[in-house]
């Protein structure tokens, strides 16, 4: 074939298809994380669970800790999006109740076990640690342009800036407040759903007076 007939070999992978194989990679590497910890875990171990290269891995992801990170930041824009539409005056707890507790984009649903380990995992692995809270970090600014267009405020404004840390600093305590506090119970998903909801509950209601 000549090069004016086309390219040949395999056709790039979709945007779609890429998320996933990330997915597949975060979930392998956090089953080797629990099972035989960070240090001993290597990119080729991670690779062979997903049945890619290491390089492949590497493609993706910078480090071996950087792997997890689709299952941190996973729901960010979905969190940005019920921030935006959050009616005025209705109760910041309410908004997770009606809407984010039916999407179960933070850490429940099929990823809740998982993620949770892998927070639990946070307090003694300083690389995870650090990955962890870059996640929260980076979505801070998502949060915020969400409250300043709901408020009708500039992206830039303190205002929407600070409840957004605050809005954030809440999802992050609630989270890591649940996963440690249930590090040792048996699994029950329905169970672990409604502690997961009410713990949630619980963390916005207390950021919400600064928030209304």
């Amino acid at each position: 074939m000549t090069a004016a007939s086309g390219r040949t070999g395999r056709p790039p992978l979709t945007e779609e298809r890429r998320a996933e194989i990330r997915l597949e990679i975060a979930r392998a590497a956090v089953d080797l994380f629990v099972t035989q910890g960070v240090a001993a875990t290597t990119g080729e171990q991670i690779g062979q669970a997903v049945g890619v290269s290491a390089r492949t891995v590497w493609r993706y992801f910078p480090s071996k800790e950087s792997c997890v990170r689709p299952l941190f930041s996973a729901g960010i824009d979905v969190i940005a999006a019920c921030l935006r539409d959050w009616p005025s005056g209705q109760p910041l707890e309410q908004l997770f109740d009606r809407t984010l507790a039916s999407e179960q984009h933070f850490v429940a649903g099929p990823e809740q076990a998982t993620v949770g380990a892998l927070v639990r995992l946070t307090r003694t692995e300083p690389g995870l640690r650090a990955v962890w809270l870059q996640t929260y970090d980076e979505a801070e600014p998502a949060f915020a342009r969400a409250l300043a267009e709901r408020a009708g405020l500039p992206a830039e404004d303190l205002r929407p800036t600070i409840q957004a840390a605050m809005f954030n600093a809440a999802l992050r305590a609630a989270v890591e407040y649940y996963a440690w506090r249930t590090a040792d119970a048996e699994p029950d998903t329905a169970r672990a759903e409604a502690e997961l909801t009410a713990t949630m509950r619980s963390a916005l209601a207390a950021a919400a007076d600064g928030l209304a």
